[in-house]
């Protein structure tokens, strides 16, 4: 915020319950670095900070005013909410109309998955094949393979919405499952990954499904970039599938010794989703595609895809622990002894410093 002038910033906090830790700790450093910039003045609060939030109470106690308060419901995700009020951020930056493009392909699937035929259904038939290759292949990953440099971050928010979604062990009425539930989704652009994992991905002993998203019609038009780049899409996914045997690699006049180094098994699983143009309308159906797919997994494993307890155990020990690292004097450690001796270091290295 160095360049930033107090009197024309305004501040978007995000917050469900408006207690997070993380969120609030940078609202109030925001609040904090607002008032000096502008004489101290706790009115000014309300005029530079708006709130999306469902916890009216902390909103104003924070001294935002409530009328500035984007609602949104209170049984909706952070993985789910970017559809949301959560997602004003967003409208700003790309502009409403754009904004109501992104929710238009976020409806578009939504009716695609409540009405089209099981047979023909793109949510659902991904979710079956995500099942599929987990409890059958035994498959612990998926790889999801942008051919698109604006998705880069596009895997890392699947993470979330995959993994906070379906990484359960009891079944709704809490029963231990007897069966895998939630793949790990990684990946980055394809461009990338080709230099790198595919290797694994190709002739590894391990089997990983893949997601390659690739556009028709590039956003940025340069000679025969988008051809070539959109050849090794294909290429790729010909050679996950077919692979290259022995009599392939000894017709090629390959020494006896390095064949068995040159084949590729193939039979290797992927889809490839090509869609004519990255556009807001676009992402709003990629987005809404890998909900209702993890939406169709829960359903089959016969877990809870909208909670997410697994998160709060971590969150309760840190405010347990933020005060043992802020305390002037040696605070009591009831940890266990690794716990204890990482604090014990963390202290001693600040306190040096």
């Amino acid at each position: 915020m160095h360049d930033l002038d107090p009197a024309e910033t305004l501040f978007i906090v995000s917050s469900k319950t408006f207690t997070t830790l993380e969120t609030m700790t940078n609202a109030h450093s925001a609040r904090a670095w607002s008032l000096a910039g502008l004489g101290g003045d706790e009115s000014s609060v309300a005029k530079h900070f708006v709130a999306v939030s469902t916890n009216a109470k902390e909103v104003s106690k924070f001294g935002i005013d409530t009328a500035n308060m984007f609602e949104f419901w209170d049984w909706v995700g952070g993985r789910y909410s970017m559809d949301s009020a959560i997602g004003l951020s967003t409208m700003i930056a790309i502009g409403p109309t754009n904004f109501n493009e992104l929710l238009s392909g976020f409806h578009q699937m939504d009716e695609h998955f409540r009405t089209a035929p099981l047979e023909r259904n793109l949510p659902a038939l991904m979710g079956l094949l995500s099942v599929w290759y987990n409890n059958f292949f035994g498959s612990q990953t998926v790889a999801v393979l942008p051919y698109e440099q604006y998705l880069k971050r596009f895997p890392a928010y699947l993470q979330q919405l995959t993994m906070e979604s379906n990484g359960k062990h009891v079944t709704l009425d809490g029963t231990e499952v007897s069966y895998q539930t939630g793949p790990i989704y990684w990946g980055e652009p394809g461009t990338n990954g080709q230099h790198s994992f595919y290797q694994l991905i190709h002739q590894g002993t391990k089997l990983i499904p893949c997601d390659f998203i690739a556009f028709a019609k590039s956003l940025n038009p340069l000679g025969r970039h988008h051809d070539m780049l959109l050849a090794n899409v294909f290429a790729q996914t010909e050679a996950l599938a077919f692979g290259k045997t022995a009599e392939q690699v000894k017709a090629e006049g390959t020494p006896d010794w390095l064949v068995p180094h040159r084949v590729f098994e193939g039979n290797r699983p992927s889809n490839t989703i090509l869609a004519d143009k990255l556009t807001p309308e676009t992402l709003g159906k990629l987005v809404a595609l890998y909900e209702h797919s993890v939406f169709t997994q829960g359903v089959i494993w016969n877990i809870d895809s909208f909670d997410q307890w697994g998160v709060e155990l971590g969150k309760v020990l840190a405010q347990r622990i933020i005060p043992e690292l802020e305390s002037a004097a040696e605070p009591g450690l009831n940890h266990d002894s690794s716990t204890n001796n990482l604090i014990r270091r963390y202290r001693k290295n600040k306190d040096a410093s």
